[in-house]
């Protein structure tokens, strides 16, 4: 008995001693708690709107400033007419369109119903059910607090759009994240770990006496990844094409130049990470938590980043995922050329140069 405790004792020293596993047990629940607790919420805030008032009288401006008053919506834009709709969606900062029937006010007050049609952008489904309910939630409060005494009752009937994916189909959604999720963690995972291993067995310094140069033993340890990388692209979009009815509205061609592209900033940031990390269960751990759960809670994928506290949303920015999540939902679902996404696109390259540049320098030095 006295040898278990003992060794019980000496186990949990071990445990305290090693910051690692501290940080294994105990870091990481704390983080995800937080960052889940903060990041997953029903409500929404600062979702840009454009407003179509056909009737422009003081209803519909009663409640356009009750849907901007309320702090969920911002006005980017009043249209001219309905040809407007399709081409401030594309440009994928407007999530909504509240298009006001004519002579709202004088329907409202005679006939006692007046239609406003809701259209929005379904190709994040859930950001798109959650706008529509808020909105038709504020129009119905103002109609039962403006006139609460009429004897006549009034009711606005509010006619739901959703743009780009109608039949609002989840699939919309995960196909674009899971692309993203998969080839982050095959590209830079894979890689980091393909290098640590050649360390970690001292298989390395066989490389390094051979007359293979460090760029050459680098794009000899990518390329394969590149490749698989590339054919596993193209199977999501298959699949997602085919078993789940996800369209690919848009070039083709230049949906797998923006994901070879992604894939190959992925491989310049496995290479980074295998720099860092002394053996294959470092450089594992590091892909995992690094790269692994902010793809998922901090890129859009699954949670608004709109509903993010502000210290996330910055933090996004720092994701090469959104953005090439936004690229492949422009493509795929809104069927955008290169013209809507290149801003994106540059985002992308220069990270790819960035994490190219420190990576070799970095490789370079390890070797010395």
């Amino acid at each position: 008995m006295t040898q278990l405790l003992s060794f019980i004792k000496k186990e949990f020293f071990h445990i305290f001693r090693d910051p690692r596993t501290m940080l294994i047990l105990f870091g990481i629940p704390i983080a995800q708690l937080l960052i889940f607790g903060t990041v997953i919420k029903s409500e929404i805030r600062d979702v840009h709107i454009a407003i179509y008032d056909q009737s422009k009288d003081v209803t519909t401006q009663e409640i356009t400033n009750k849907l901007l008053s309320s702090g969920y919506f911002i006005l980017d834009k009043n249209l001219e007419n309905t040809n407007d709709i399709d081409a401030i969606f594309r440009k994928g900062k407007v999530k909504e369109v509240v298009v006001f029937g004519s002579n709202f006010s004088e329907k409202l007050t005679k006939e006692g119903k007046a239609d406003v049609q809701l259209i929005a952008d379904a190709s994040d489904p859930n950001t798109a059910r959650l706008v529509v309910s808020y909105t038709s939630g504020i129009i119905n409060d103002y109609v039962k607090k403006m006139h609460p005494n009429l004897e006549m009752p009034l009711q606005i009937q509010s006619e739901v759009r959703m743009y780009f994916n109608e039949e609002m189909k989840s699939a919309y959604m995960f196909v674009p994240g899971v692309m993203a999720l998969i080839l982050m963690l095959i590209s830079a995972m894979m890689t980091s770990i393909s290098i640590t291993r050649e360390k970690e067995l001292g298989t390395m310094e066989i490389l390094l006496v051979s007359p293979l140069k460090p760029g050459q033993i680098i794009i000899g340890k990518v390329l394969p990844y590149l490749l698989l990388s590339i054919a596993n692209a193209f199977v999501i979009v298959l699949i997602g094409n085919l078993v789940f009815g996800v369209p690919i509205s848009g070039s083709f061609i230049l949906l797998m130049l923006e994901t070879i592209l992604f894939i190959m900033m992925a491989l310049c940031l496995g290479i980074l990470i295998s720099t860092a990390a002394k053996n294959q269960m470092t450089a594992m751990f590091i892909s995992m938590v690094g790269l692994m759960l902010p793809t998922i809670i901090l890129s859009g994928f699954i949670f608004p980043i709109k509903n993010m506290p502000e210290v996330l949303q910055w933090l996004s920015h720092i994701m090469p995922a959104r953005y090439f999540i936004t690229i492949v939902r422009g493509i795929m679902l809104k069927g955008v050329g290169i013209l809507f996404v290149w801003k994106e696109t540059l985002i992308l390259i220069g990270m790819t140069l960035f994490f190219i540049v420190l990576s070799v320098k970095k490789f370079k030095i390890r070797l010395e």
